[in-house]
């Protein structure tokens, strides 16, 4: 495998024989980074014939298309990307559609076909709305990877039944399909595919080997002695090379910058002035320092001696800043501006005064409900920061938030964050690792399922619950179960029966956070925020969970004084005979 993807592009578009050529197409190759955390796309649209703006709605899909995926979030995953513009397009040119003659006939609006191709890492993702199509050519085998959006009504009679610029709201199909070295990717308007067989296509590809420009003129220039009667665009994509899947931006940096040696204080480093040691371990060493240029104080943060000759540690170690630079929340840990040239390898991100949730818990034992309500929603405001660009943090635990001396709460430590689009141009082979810290990590981490939005809630859930009642929902049974059947024995422990003046109703928001079946739990962080303030009418209830649930051991030791209260009161009625 190669270090980057490599592609060969041949297209061609005919007017044929129409006066004006309605198609549009165009193909995007960027240059590292996003090669690797965007991929190529490659577009094609046709505008509907009996309209005098389709040409308008092809070009504007495309151009779009093309220019405003590349500036989506790295972190959002290609069909989230691929869709949220798409979305956008098809919104302006229903709008379009609306204020002029398509208002009234939508064969005179702005309407278009439209097919893209992105590729990204070792998976192809087609996204196709209309009578377009995108094939394969694998190994001599011709394969059409999209469906015809076309109803015919006679045989010469049909309409399309899907399209861009047609409904407010789009319906877009979307498959991903694996590639492989060789791979030929086909994408046509139907003034091609309706007038060249498959067999015609695959011998033309073959006859030009990698001359792919040829190729497509040759096919156009087929379809049009056969008698096609429309514009003609065909678009070939070869794979030459695979990726090994590294991120661009973060594998530079492995590759061109040494492991840094550990830091002294009051040493200069990097154009840094070491004051402290802040923490150390196995995992990587943190130092409290003043910036030269600046004079403000931040943390440094460099990977441990001993994993420096561990790839997927030291992936994971830059990640953090990666994923920091992404974030703009005030309750999520920032990292400082790249001002000048680093010598070494080392993470840079903000200095939070303060105190970790965890040493916090120990100075407030009992704190009131709405003391944590409010440390609780900050966090859910953090977590939402993730959810927007597809992360999740996956390690939320007390540790791992910080509370400042404002009262301000940040997430920190993004080591474990799932990130929906480096997860896409991740090798196929590296090992999954568990997520999470046991105590507050989901149950579904232990079964080695993935994580969901949901995930972050059970933590959330739990780090709450915690914060009320001192315990944790489960103890530490959920570490201790590796399969469904066991973790649906578990029991949960009201938070009532830990003595404090907890209300009814927050017990069943707390009990539904941390359900063991990600499912039944909320949908959304904001739910669960909403019922900590406002009482649910399901958990609304006079009547105390029993006390088995509330509390399994006072329960028990009840259980044992009554029946021993009753044996001594039979042998006391009933003396034995001797």
């Amino acid at each position: 495998m190669s270090s980057e993807l490599k592609l060969s592009i041949g297209q061609h578009s005919d007017k044929g024989r129409k006066e004006t050529n309605q198609d549009f197409h165009g193909v995007c190759i960027p240059q590292q980074p996003q090669l690797g955390t965007k991929g190529v796309a490659v577009a094609l649209a046709d505008g509907i014939s009996s309209s005098d703006v389709g040409h308008v709605a092809s070009e504007s899909a495309v151009g779009g298309f093309l220019e405003d995926y590349y500036c989506t979030s790295d972190a959002w995953s290609v069909k989230t990307s691929a869709l949220r513009v798409l979305g956008a397009t098809n919104s302006w040119l229903y709008s379009q559609t609306q204020q002029g003659q398509g208002r009234y006939d939508k064969d005179r609006g702005h309407v278009c076909t439209f097919s893209a191709l992105v590729i990204k890492s070792t998976t192809a993702h087609v996204f196709h709305v209309g009578d377009g199509r995108v094939c394969l050519l694998r190994d001599g085998d011709f394969e059409q990877l999209t469906n015809d959006h076309r109803v015919f009504v006679t045989r010469n009679e049909s309409y399309l039944s899907r399209a861009l610029g047609i409904n407010s709201q789009l319906d877009i199909d979307y498959r991903t399909q694996a590639i492989e070295k060789g791979d030929v990717f086909i994408l046509t308007t139907d003034g091609v595919h309706e007038h060249v067989a498959p067999a015609q296509i695959v011998d033309a590809i073959a006859r030009h080997g990698s001359d792919l420009e040829s190729a497509a003129r040759e096919i156009v220039d087929t379809a049009l002695r056969q008698g096609s009667a429309d514009n003609l665009t065909i678009q070939l994509l070869r794979v030459d090379e695979l990726p090994t899947g590294e991120i661009g931006e973060i594998r530079h940096q492995l590759s061109e910058l040494p492991l840094p040696p550990l830091l002294e204080a009051r040493k200069g480093f990097d154009g840094y002035t070491i004051v402290r040691e802040v923490h150390g371990s196995n995992r990587s060493h943190i130092y409290l320092a003043v910036d030269g240029e600046t004079g403000i104080r931040v943390i440094i943060k460099i990977p441990s001696i001993d994993l420096g000759g561990d790839p997927a540690y030291l992936e994971s170690f830059l990640m953090e800043e990666w994923i920091a630079r992404r974030i703009d929340s005030v309750h999520v840990l920032k990292a400082c501006p790249q001002t000048r040239k680093r010598n070494y390898l080392y993470v840079v991100t903000e200095f939070i005064e303060g105190q970790t949730l965890a040493q916090w818990m120990i100075d407030h034992p009992a704190p009131d409900l709405e003391t944590v309500r409010g440390i609780v929603e900050q966090i859910a405001k953090g977590l939402q920061a993730f959810h927007r660009l597809e992360m999740l943090h996956q390690d939320l635990r007390p540790e791992n938030i910080m509370i400042d001396g404002t009262g301000t709460v940040k997430l920190i430590d993004f080591g474990s964050t799932r990130v929906a689009g480096i997860v896409e141009a991740a090798r196929q082979t590296e090992r999954k690792q568990m997520a999470g810290t046991p105590q507050y990590a989901a149950p579904e981490y232990f079964l080695w399922e993935d994580g969901s939005t949901r995930s972050d809630l059970f933590s959330l859930g739990v780090i709450t619950y915690q914060m009320l009642s001192g315990r944790l929902p489960y103890g530490t049974g959920i570490a201790k179960c590796r399969t469904r059947d066991e973790q649906n024995k578990l029991k949960y422990t009201s938070a009532l029966a830990s003595g404090r003046e907890i209300p009814v109703w927050i017990d069943g928001a707390l009990k539904k956070a941390v359900h063991l079946n990600p499912e039944k739990r909320y949908e959304e962080l904001s739910e669960f925020i909403h019922d900590l303030r406002h009482p649910n009418r399901a958990f609304q209830t006079t009547r105390l969970p029993p006390l088995m649930d509330r509390n399994p051991l006072i329960f028990w030791k009840s259980l044992s004084l009554v029946l021993a209260f009753l044996l001594l009161l039979l042998l006391s009625t009933h003396p034995m005979v001797r």
